[in-house]
């Protein structure tokens, strides 16, 4: 029987529902700067990739940055990562969740971030937002020592800031060292 707050795919609703991440990372060797978010939005747990809903402006950012068309398709996305040698991951692996609320996550469990890190070239990590640095530093950072840069968030929700404001900032931390 299903819950009255929860749709039949258990991702929507007032309670907290216990969702494991259902897509993998995306990186390839020549990968340089990891970006973390905390946790898929049920937009993008239903596409089964990331920043899936149409209101975050992630992929308007990573586009402005380099001067790109904004990607529509999975695969223009995963181009658009891999060409300048970014990753793309989540903070949590496994949490208790009300919908797409960031606020709302418990009893996380981390990803293990060793496959990205001993098969890419990654000297940088930015979390995108302030959730996603406080899961990184209770969860991931004691395990491998590295801090993370956090940078404002691409959701919809960081209504404070411009799209404009939010590709110079991640421009400058990305452009950083990817033409290397």
């Amino acid at each position: 029987m299903i819950n009255k707050t929860q749709t039949e795919n258990g991702i929507t609703g007032r309670n907290p529902v216990t969702q494991k991440h259902p897509f993998p990372p995306l990186y390839d060797k020549d990968s340089g700067i990891l970006i973390l978010g905390s946790f898929p939005s049920v937009k993008s747990r239903e596409m089964k990739f990331f920043y899936g809903h149409p209101q975050n402006r992630f992929w308007k950012v990573i586009a402005g940055i380099f001067d790109e068309k904004i990607p529509d398709s999975i695969e223009e996305k995963k181009v658009l990562i891999l060409k300048h040698h970014l990753a793309l991951w989540d903070v949590i692996a496994e949490c208790e969740i009300v919908g797409s609320s960031d606020a709302s996550i418990k009893n996380a469990k981390a990803n293990d971030l060793s496959e990205i890190l001993e098969n890419a070239q990654i000297h940088k990590i930015i979390v995108n937002g302030k959730t996603a640095e406080k899961l990184y530093i209770k969860y991931i950072e004691p395990l491998n020592g590295i801090k993370a840069v956090v940078l404002p968030s691409t959701s919809p929700a960081n209504a404070a800031w411009s799209l404009d404001r939010l590709v110079n900032v991640w421009g400058s931390e990305i452009t950083e060292r990817t033409n290397y």
